[in-house]
């Protein structure tokens, strides 16, 4: 026979001993706790006494709470001096649920569902011996009280304190999906506490605190742990490539069946490529994932300047091997086509393995990074004189011709004394790899730096953190590659249902409006209306070739030439900013407006990447899964649709009471029969249906590989900096500068003990010791 004990006499549920329910009468149930029930603190009950009147008198536990119970608005009301709310032995209940809601709803809160034979752990906190319990019985098909002690020998809680008690807390079904949903969208628990809040109406009234959110979740974390982390996201792939058939992926396997490295791409990311696959970039980030496996990210610009991904990887390590086979497994996802230019951070085995790979392909390094270590190797100069670092930043970044940077950087050695630094010579040597005048001659899309990759992995990690799991990583990638998709889908709505403000009176202006996408429209406007500012001169003839100087009219003396070749009608100008933009530069267009009054854009000057129609051309050999639309039988969907109903519903049937009585009434009605159309096998059929709807590529079976369960790959060191720790700036280790004194106005001292004081001064100090030490004495 079952017996379920609920009591108040420690802090840890416990199973009733042959004191409380002799052993010969009643037996223990096997464990039929709810998953997620929390124990109940004990010394924090309502006190059910003084029951000769018509109401329960409830004290506060901190023994300021008044008579009447409306400390926390909260009154309990007894329908007769008998105390029908109180338990009784030989009260019957249908269900276990009902005796349990009725004993904490009275403030016999201890739950007794544990086995006997468990033992209780040993707590830090004294169990202060209370014998204030419930005990129940199955008696034919009821449940009856079989034992009732409502005495307390302890301070009582409010009503309303006591949906603090771990026995009283509890995180329903409805609360469980809700917090899966938002963790799963990177929501911390304390703001998963705040919506939990919201929807109950009250911090109070939500049943559960953040300590019980976390333990529901450790709880699933621990159990994927044991369904095996990597074997997961392989059953991920699989069931991805079943859905969608250009997915592709790739997983190494060590010699102990541990998963290694990891790449994947989906449909829009290999279409992406085929479209803005002139320029990569590809940078390497941590703290993703709980193996602290390196985050790679192959990342591009498209025509709405937005960055794109192209594809992504999981490395154990950042060797030059591993960056081999994701280059090679990267190309044969994107049909084997090489990027014109790639730009990566100065790493020897990303650049060994680009070497190796992609010897065509043209590999610029990062320049901030590389600007970044300059105040670390000339960290002297940068504190002894204030003027390095601005004539630094003028040869790197304002010098117009190569000649130009020579002559400044020869200068700048010279000045300085860094003549013979084998870290400047040697990043001298690789100087048409970072430094922006030789870059300008190539195509980069205006891109100098890895800045597109950093500004992916900062936005990965607002989906992900140091503790997620790679099964889960996979799953907040889609989530935030969906996100950057849809925002390129408010560029393209934008650009073709809106119309910009014309800046000037030409006719290219308008004509610009209908061939590029709104964003590579303001940057073509911008340059269009600042080229009135300028005067072209012709200063050469050779031909069919001219030159022109084209300077500004201001204080600016920057002087910039533009050569034109009236047979071909191509210019080339010294900025080069079509050259590594891809757009018309302000030179060429004053040029050409001034002596050509063009009324239309000329079409070896538009970049097709940069058109509205950017991704009109089809691609044959990559599936176009990107247009599939649900047809509305998916789950998500109805039940998407369904709660809406219901929001609606619920908002018109929590005005009265009346309303939600007949609301519950017909909600009671619709799910007894949709249990009864769940035993019939109605979803069974459904989907039966719908299986026979589905195409054959969507049906297909992708077997599995591996003829072993994956392991979990082992937690490797990487290159980048520990969490907490980090390699610190030289200017934030450099001395602070030397106070002044206020007096004498000469640094290294203060005013308190300034030479200038004399003797007052140094009897002020002796005096101000004196004190000092007798203070110490008493």
């Amino acid at each position: 026979m079952k017996d379920f004990g609920w009591s108040s006499d420690s802090d840890d549920v416990e199973i009733l001993t042959s004191t409380n329910c002799p052993q010969g009468v009643y037996e223990t149930i096997e464990d039929e706790t709810v998953e997620d029930q929390c124990n109940v603190n004990v010394g924090d009950c309502v006190n059910l006494g003084d029951l000769d009147d018509n109401r329960v008198n409830v004290e506060n536990g901190d023994g300021d709470g008044d008579g009447d119970g409306d400390g926390d608005g909260v009154n309990f009301i007894s329908t007769s001096s008998s105390g029908v709310l109180e338990p009784f032995i030989g009260k019957e209940f249908d269900e276990v649920e009902d005796a349990q809601a009725f004993y904490k709803a009275e403030g016999f809160r201890r739950e007794s569902l544990k086995q006997k034979e468990r033992q209780i752990p040993e707590t830090a906190e004294t169990k202060i011996g209370c014998k204030a319990t419930m005990c129940i019985k199955k008696d034919g098909d009821r449940w009856k009280v079989c034992k009732f002690v409502p005495e307390h020998n302890h301070e009582l809680l409010t009503p309303r304190s006591t949906s603090m008690l771990r026995g009283h807390r509890g995180v329903t079904r409805v609360q469980k999906n809700l917090i899966l949903t938002l963790n799963e969208s990177g929501v911390p628990t304390r703001k998963i506490m705040s919506v939990l809040s919201k929807e109950a109406g009250g911090d109070f009234k939500i049943g559960c605190i953040g300590k019980d959110v976390e333990k529901f979740l450790g709880n699933k974390r621990r159990k994927l742990f044991e369904e095996g982390d990597a074997q997961r996201l392989y059953a991920y792939f699989l069931d991805r490539q079943c859905k969608e058939p250009g997915f592709v992926y790739s997983m190494q396997v060590d010699e102990n069946g541990c998963m290694g490295s990891c790449f994947w791409a989906d449909v829009r990311s290999r279409s992406a490529y085929q479209y803005f696959g002139d320029v990569v970039t590809f940078d390497a980030t941590y703290l993703t994932n709980i193996y602290k496996m390196s985050f790679v990210p192959f990342s591009g610009v498209n025509h709405h300047h937005q960055t794109i991904m192209f594809g992504c990887a999981l490395l154990v390590n950042e060797t030059a091997e591993s960056y081999v086979w994701l280059l090679r497994t990267w190309q044969e996802a994107i049909l084997g086509r090489a990027p014109s230019t790639i730009i990566t951070d100065d790493d020897k085995a990303m650049a060994k393995a680009i070497a190796e790979v992609l010897p065509n392909t043209t590999h610029r390094l990062c320049l901030w990074h590389i600007l970044q270590k300059f105040p670390e190797h000339l960290a002297h100069l940068y504190n002894k004189f204030p003027d390095f670092q601005k004539e630094f930043h003028h040869c790197i970044h304002d010098t117009i011709t190569a000649d130009e940077f020579e002559e400044e950087w020869v200068t700048i050695l010279v000045k300085y004394g860094l003549v013979g630094n084998d870290w400047l010579q040697n990043l001298y040597n690789r100087r048409e790899k970072w430094v922006p005048v030789y870059l300008r001659t190539t195509f980069c899309a205006g891109m100098s730096t890895t800045q597109r990759s950093e500004s992916m992995n900062k936005f990965f990690k607002d989906y992900v953190r140091s503790s997620t799991m790679v099964s889960d990583f996979v799953h907040q990638y889609e989530k935030a590659l969906d996100a950057r998709y849809f925002k390129e889908k408010e560029k393209d709505v934008r650009t073709k249902s809106s119309r910009p403000v014309l800046k000037t009176c030409w006719g290219i202006e308008e004509e610009a409006i209908k061939v590029y996408t709104r964003k590579s429209f303001s940057i073509f406007q911008a340059e269009l209306f600042n080229c009135q500012r300028y005067k072209a001169t012709k200063v050469q003839t050779e031909g069919e070739s001219k030159m022109y100087e084209v300077a500004p009219k201001g204080n600016d003396k920057r002087i910039y030439y533009v050569s034109v070749d009236c047979r071909s009608s191509t210019a080339i100008c010294t900025c080069h900013m079509f050259e590594f933009l891809g757009i018309l530069c302000r030179h060429i267009l004053c040029v050409f407006m001034k002596k050509s009054n063009l009324d239309c854009l000329p079409p070896n000057y538009v970049l097709e990447r940069w058109t509205i129609n950017a991704k009109s051309r089809a691609i044959r050999e990559i599936p176009n899964y990107e247009g599939h639309v649900s047809n509305g039988e998916d789950q998500i969907m109805r039940k998407s649709h369904l709660m809406m109903q219901f929001y609606d519903i619920a908002e018109l049937g929590s005005q009265s009471r009346f309303q939600m009585e007949h609301l519950s009434l017909a909600l009671d009605k619709v799910h007894k029969v949709l249990l009864l159309m769940d035993t019939m096998g109605e979803q069974n059929l459904e989907a039966g249906d719908m299986s026979r709807n589905e195409s054959p590529a969507l049906r297909s079976q992708v077997i599995s590989n591996f003829s072993q369960t994956l392991q979990d790959p082992q937690r490797v060191p990487t290159k980048g900096r520990p969490k907490s720790l980090r390699a610190k700036n030289p200017r934030e280790t450099a001395l602070v500068k030397k106070r002044r004194c206020s007096i004498c106005k000469i640094e290294g001292h203060t005013k308190n003990n300034c030479p200038s004081l004399g003797d007052a001064g140094i009897t002020t100090l002796h005096n101000m010791s004196q004190r000092v030490d007798l203070e110490r004495e008493t």
